[in-house]
């Protein structure tokens, strides 16, 4: 359980820090995370078919 908790934390961090940067925010957590969460939830809509 532990090492699948870190692996998904791992995950996250690097999600987080290569979007943000990706983004003109290197560093900026924040930014990156609200920015992956979002692009998730694009992806996940044109999946669908609603946009």
């Amino acid at each position: 359980v532990d090492y699948r908790l870190q692996n998904i934390m791992k995950s996250i961090h690097h999600t987080c820090l290569t979007t943000s940067e990706e983004y003109g925010e290197p560093g900026n957590y924040l930014v990156g995370a609200n920015i992956a969460g979002f692009v998730k939830v694009v992806d996940a809509m044109l999946d669908q078919g609603l946009v």
